[in-house]
């Protein structure tokens, strides 16, 4: 990649709505290539409302950051779409931060990136004067709530579903996919929630899949930001009031600092990003749908003792990386019991389910019980500083609690790597693991969705 060419602008070059499809396609140029996306939501129809075009609008800037990549230049051009100067901040911290890693493990610097297009000096959303009848916000309404669920098979999202479901009934999941390909970790674990799912397709340009043959750029995109919009369009076309994530407190932990920047693997799950997303809804929509993570002032060791209550989803749950891999034919049916995401899944439950169950989900292949993955788990626990895995994983401190805990049980207080962390960081003290487990920081989540107790 030459500095030549990182150096030609972005081009916003328009999006279309197909309501007869039910399909919007967004479109960009760099590089003096062409790139269309495309988003097909099944069995809308009320595609051709103002309040759904502002949704694409959404949808079509947050998209743009998969083909940006491609060159990353140091200019980006709206086109023909109008924003406010707000807006173009927003979008430029997106930019930023949640192409961080991707700056970093390319060793480039972002920093100078300018955004610009028409101005328009005003929000386009006009913001209702008074709560009524049919606003989501009116605390009175709690009842007229219609939740929509991103749902990804993992124990965040069903422990959301669980408790969110109790106090609205009417709630649905949404599930992202490809065209003709669904991933069967997500399907198993949506078929036992017995919800009702509203599905959306994605496809993204081929081209995209040709980077490293075509000499291009490549790297992690914020993607959670890509499925938000989606899910926003989704919510807005099937009158859904509330697009509930399910992003934990470490989800804003950064993962590491490089060059002296803090770097966040998760970004488009932190807590900034949901704030900055909520705003650029309100400027474009207003306040319905809502959008917020129900378990934003959780830590993932709550979330862990919420889900070893819910047996019904041991047999179908599964995070593993190779679950989800874009090529069925390397795609796995089981967990591999060797990624850093089996690592921590079975290390943040190892303080509450026995040792036995978990072996039998991992089919005897537990990471726990691999003396050969012992520096994965030192990764994850923090003795190897600044060697986070740059994946969707709990913070140091709470994987420390997770052994902390786990080693006391009976089951486990012989476990040859849990013992050989005990020895290489320091236990974490009892009010610590307390708090992890009380959650006590911001929340989001509006008044209707308060927190339950521990699920029984």
């Amino acid at each position: 990649m030459t500095d030549g060419i990182r150096g030609e602008a972005f081009v916003y070059s328009g999006y279309d709505i197909d309501a007869s499809a039910a399909v919007a396609s967004m479109h960009y140029q760099v590089g003096g290539h062409e790139f269309t996306e495309w988003v097909r939501i099944p069995g809308m129809t009320q595609w051709n409302s103002h309040v759904v075009g502002r949704a694409v609008e959404i949808l079509y800037l947050l998209a743009g950051v998969s083909y940006y990549k491609t060159h990353a230049p140091s200019t980006i051009r709206l086109g023909d779409t109008t924003t406010t100067s707000r807006e173009r901040e927003i979008l430029r911290q997106y930019y930023l931060e949640g192409l961080g890693e991707f700056a970093a493990r390319n060793n480039l610097s972002l920093d100078g990136l300018e955004i610009v297009g028409p101005e328009t000096a005003t929000p386009r959303a006009t913001l209702p004067e008074s709560p009524n009848a049919t606003d989501p916000t009116n605390p009175d309404n709690h009842s007229n709530r219609r939740p929509l669920i991103p749902f990804g098979g993992g124990i965040d999202s069903i422990v959301t579903v669980e408790h969110v479901r109790r106090r609205f009934p009417d709630a649905s999941l949404f599930v992202v996919n490809r065209p003709d390909d669904r991933f069967e970790a997500i399907e198993a674990s949506a078929a036992v929630t017995g919800l009702p799912i509203l599905r959306a397709e994605r496809a993204i340009d081929p081209k995209l899949f040709e980077s490293q043959r075509r000499g291009w750029l490549d790297g992690h995109v914020p993607v959670t930001g890509i499925v938000s919009a989606i899910a926003v369009l989704a919510a807005v076309l099937g009158g859904r009031t509330d697009v509930v994530m399910s992003n934990e407190a470490s989800a804003s932990v950064p993962t590491r600092s490089v060059n002296g920047r803090e770097v966040n693997h998760q970004y488009s799950k932190s807590a900034d990003f949901e704030v900055l997303f909520r705003e650029l809804l309100a400027e474009h929509i207003g306040p319905i749908p809502a959008y917020f993570s129900w378990l934003r002032d959780m830590s993932e060791l709550w979330v862990a003792r919420e889900f070893s209550q819910l047996s019904a989803y041991w047999d179908s749950f599964r995070s593993c990386n190779r679950s989800f891999r874009l090529d069925r034919r390397q795609r796995l049916d089981h967990w591999c019991g060797e990624c850093d995401k089996c690592c921590f899944i079975d290390l943040i439950l190892s303080p509450f389910m026995a040792a036995a169950d978990l072996r039998a989900i991992f089919r005897g292949n537990e990471p726990l019980d691999n003396p050969d993955l012992a520096d994965s788990f030192r990764r994850l626990v923090g003795t190897y500083p600044g060697q986070k895995p740059w994946e969707c994983v709990g913070d140091e401190l709470e994987c420390r609690a997770a052994v902390t805990l786990a080693v006391r049980r009976p089951d486990r207080a012989a476990n040859a790597v849990l013992r050989q962390l005990t020895r290489e960081a320091p236990p974490v003290d009892e009010e610590t693991i307390e708090s992890l487990l009380n959650p006590k920081t911001n929340s989001y989540r509006p008044d209707g969705y308060a927190l339950d107790s521990v699920l029984g």
